[in-house]
């Protein structure tokens, strides 16, 4: 039995481990102990504790004072909580078995270097709750609080640093002991959601609501981190000061069951990190033996295809040879050189790796070395280089096959082209017909075909010996070419005969042709200019005329009487020429020579001379029943423009003299504006009475067009002439009477007296110096000026804006009076508007329709209520109008 000290009130009173002491709060005194307050809670929390250890052992305890008086569960306990095996227990039920079962626990605890004092196998067979109590704490503080350690503090200030440390961050925590500190429950809540967030929603938590919070972390401890619920939350609260143990023991579950997630956290690291590098390296591993068996199960297909020396019979054939293999140069061969480059840095990385994380060198399949690789691909481009040397010699042969069967071929192309129709060519009886300029010709041309021929003879030669070498170089088309040889040669043979017997045919026909061919020429030489001149004659005798004057038609006539007197002298040219003709068709029937063709120097015939001689002799009456036709034409032409020049040099100077007259009376009208418009008005009308005298020239006018007459000497004045200037004139003498008319909405509109309207007027004139109308700018600088105005370069530009706001560059009369009265009168404006509709609407900022109506005349209220748009303010009310954008639209300050 180990040895227990019992101090004076009976108590056990300290723990001895190692000789280090971990010294009991005051608060363990007997008085206290026996606070049932107290006592309540360390039942439950140790009750709790022990039964978070034995469930794993399939039981637990259910009265703490009592379950453990046998010793059974007491030595259970200690074995799950160290994981060793105590002696096997007694089983009787007599007090010895229980006791001795109970020694055997304390003597078990003693063996861990802890030294009970007080606490003997009795108290705990009896039944005794101090003691039990004390002994389970004992317990507690060995096996869940001794080795909690942080910056080598003790078990119980290592607890309280690492929880002062995990709720720093969060607010009302402050953990300064193991009692009142926990009471609000917003400590234990912080602890959770330092390690899990996710379980708690601590934001919502509130410090005047401990029970709430306390339940909340107890609940989810439970539920989410296997915490058994080891405290009540009414206890806690209902106390002045909460067990210290009780807490202690509650939280050192907590410390271990985030330490224990940390430490599985670390080592699933640990492994994972392990088992990552070894992943790697497997996969680096099989990357390298996938890429070594691809490249060389590459490099063992394409060798073979390298040392393939089998010769084609083309050049196209080993062009195409030449041209995979730069194929397998430029696009098979360099990604393979990548793959070997990166199959190098792979097996270096691997080996890198892998001795750096103490692991074996790599070893590669038998043959998948590195420098099996090297070796294989050395006699690659062995094979790649000796491949390339026999592509180029041979292509360099075939080349030179090919280029000599490619001369082969041009030559005799040439000289089959040029060979045919050759032997038709020297067979032809064309002589037989020919003249005899055709037959000197044919005769040349003969002879210029036997120097052709001679000339080819050396090509013919070259052909021979081009195919006589192609047979020594085994040329594989060599019997195409030899065929082709010998039909050349045999052709040669036949030309040469043919071309003999051709000229001496040619020679024998040129004499009986001679003497023929004089009477010919004399014949053309005659011929010709007479055909020219009926030629002349008929183009003449058919020229289109186009004339508009008596003068033009009588000219022609005369010239056509001219040719007329020609005639008979080139009727008796004619009948010569034909006798010629006639001589030489006697000869040949004479001498039976037979005359195939027409005169060689010639086309004109006998037949074509008297056909164009017969048709001069058609015309020349036509011509003149034309030229007399058109002599009545022009006659009746000239009178119709003396009557129309007649009136013209009546009606044009009436027009001028009338605008000369409309341009005096707008600048020197006197008398009030209603009489100068009376005045014009009867004016217009004097003007307008003189329109039939317009109409009958346009009727004038019509004949003539009718008779496409262009031209009239007999007067400057157009019918286009007399339009402009007649609608000209009605347009100035309308433009004059609406200039007086707005001078009268003007005085009207604006109150100008008649005084001041005809000073402006007069001023307006004085400087419209050319009397159009308007001023320029200059001169209209000079009027403001006369005015008194003083103007500088700014003021007279928007002066110029208002009264010319096109731009034009001139100022009329009319808007010279709207700046005036603008300048002398007073004029509504917007605002004015606005305050007046204000005083109808009864100093609303809106008006309705009925108040509209009531005011103003039917017309003008119906008008604004159509185009006023709804008021939207906020004192609006239904039907209401909003008469201010509606003023601002009149004066143009906005869309209306």
């Amino acid at each position: 039995m180990v040895d227990y000290h019992m101090t004076g009130g009976g108590a056990p009173t300290g723990l001895m481990q190692d000789g280090r002491y971990m010294q009991q709060e005051d608060d363990w005194d007997r008085d206290l102990l026996l606070d049932p307050a107290w006592e309540k809670q360390q039942r439950k929390t140790f009750t709790a504790w022990c039964n978070s250890h034995l469930r794993k052992a399939g039981t637990q305890i259910e009265n703490i004072d009592e379950d453990f008086r046998d010793g059974l569960k007491l030595m259970l306990l200690l074995e799950v909580i160290s994981g060793e095996r105590l002696p096997k227990p007694e089983r009787g039920k007599m007090r010895v078995h229980k006791i001795n079962n109970v020694n055997k626990a304390l003597d078990f605890i003693a063996s861990k270097g802890v030294k009970l004092v007080s606490i003997g196998a009795e108290e705990i067979v009896d039944g005794n709750a101090k003691m039990t109590l004390g002994m389970i704490w004992t317990i507690i503080l060995r096996f869940a609080i001794q080795d909690i350690s942080v910056e080598e503090t003790s078990a119980k200030e290592g607890l309280l640093l690492w929880c002062q440390r995990k709720t720093a961050p969060y607010k009302n925590v402050n953990v300064q002991n193991f009692h009142i500190s926990w009471k609000d429950g917003l400590a234990f809540n912080a602890l959770i959601h330092r390690h899990r967030p996710e379980l708690i929603e601590y934001d919502k938590l509130r410090k005047d609501d401990p029970v709430t919070n306390l339940n909340n972390a107890f609940e989810v401890a439970e539920k989410y981190l296997d915490i058994p619920k080891m405290l009540d939350a009414e206890d806690i609260v209902g106390t002045l000061r909460p067990d210290e143990k009780a807490i202690m023991t509650y939280v050192s579950c907590f410390y271990h069951a985030f330490s224990g997630a940390q430490k599985a956290e670390t080592a699933a690291n640990r492994i994972c990190k392990v088992l990552a590098v070894n992943q790697e390296n497997e996969h680096l591993m099989e990357d390298y033996e996938r890429l070594a068996s691809d490249l060389l199960e590459w490099i063992s297909r394409t060798i073979p295809w390298l040392e393939d020396r089998q010769p084609e019979k083309t050049m196209q054939d080993m062009q195409q040879k030449l041209e995979d293999f730069r194929d397998y140069r430029r696009v098979h061969k360099p990604p393979k050189v990548q793959e070997k480059c990166q199959l190098e840095i792979n097996f270096n990385t691997l080996q890198t790796k892998l001795r750096l994380s103490n692991r074996p060198a790599f070893m590669p399949s038998e043959g998948k070395m590195v420098s099996d690789i090297n070796n294989g691909w050395q006699h690659l481009e062995q094979s790649e280089k000796g491949y390339e040397e026999w592509l180029l010699n041979e292509i360099r042969r075939l080349e030179r096959l090919d280029h000599l069967a490619e001369k082969f071929r041009q030559k005799a192309s040439i000289h089959e082209s040029w060979t045919e129709g050759k032997e038709a060519m020297l067979n032809q009886k064309d002589y037989e017909t020919a003249t005899l300029a055709e037959i000197k010709a044919l005769l040349r041309k003969h002879e210029a075909f036997e120097s052709d021929l001679a000339a080819h003879q050396d090509r013919v030669e070259q052909i021979a010996a081009i195919a006589q070498e192609l047979n020594e170089l085994d040329y594989y088309d060599s019997p195409s070419v030899n065929a082709r040889c010998q039909k050349i040669c045999d052709q040669w043979d036949v030309l040469g005969s043919l071309t003999h017997g051709r000229r001496e045919a040619l020679e024998q026909t040129e004499k009986h042709l001679e003497t023929i061919d004089q009477l010919y020429l004399e014949y053309a030489k005659r011929a010709a200019p007479f055909n020219n001149w009926m030629e002349g004659a008929m183009e003449d005798l058919q020229d289109m005329f186009i004339v508009h004057t008596i003068e033009e038609i009588e000219g022609l006539i005369a010239a056509h009487e001219q040719f007329k007197s020609t005639l008979p002298d080139a009727d008796r040219e004619r009948e010569a020429i034909l006798d010629i003709q006639s001589q030489a068709q006697k000869i040949a029937d004479y001498n039976n020579i037979k005359l195939s063709s027409g005169n060689p120097y010639t086309s004109v015939t006998p037949q074509t001379i008297n056909s164009k001689w017969e048709k001069v002799q058609q015309l020349v009456p036509k011509r003149d029943n034309a030229l007399k036709g058109e002599q009545d034409k022009q006659q009746s032409n000239e009178h119709l423009r003396l009557q129309f020049a007649n009136q013209a040099n009546v009606v044009g100077p009436w027009i001028q003299a009338k605008m000369e007259e409309i341009g005096r009376i707008a600048i020197e009208m006197h008398g009030t504006l209603e009489d100068q418009m009376s005045h014009l008005k009867q004016y217009e009308q004097s003007v307008i009475n003189y329109k039939p005298n317009i109409d009958k020239l346009e009727q004038q006018h019509q004949l003539i067009q009718e008779a496409l007459i262009f031209d009239n000497k007999h007067t400057n004045f157009t019918m286009e002439h007399i339009r402009v200037g007649w609608e000209h004139l009605l347009t100035t003498i309308a433009r004059t009477i609406n200039e007086v008319e707005n001078q009268i909405l003007t005085r009207d509109a604006k109150g100008i007296s008649q005084e001041q309207m005809h000073e402006f007027r007069a001023s307006f004139n004085h400087f419209d110096k050319k009397r159009i109308s308007s001023l320029d700018a200059d001169d209209f600088r000079a009027l403001l000026i006369s005015t008194g105005y003083s103007l500088g370069d700014a003021e007279f530009n928007r002066i110029m804006a208002s009264v010319d706001p096109n731009n034009s560059g001139m100022v009329t009369f009319q808007a010279f009076i709207d700046f005036m009265s603008k300048e002398t009168t007073d004029t509504d404006t917007a605002d004015q508007v606005i305050a007046s509709f204000k005083v109808l609407a009864g100093d609303k900022n809106f008006i309705t329709a009925a108040e509209l109506r009531r005011e103003l005349p039917p017309d003008q209220a119906e008008y604004c209520i159509s185009r006023m748009a709804p008021y939207n303010g906020p004192d609006a009310v239904p039907g209401a109008l909003d008469y201010m954008s509606f003023s601002t639209a009149l004066y143009g300050e906005s869309d209306l």
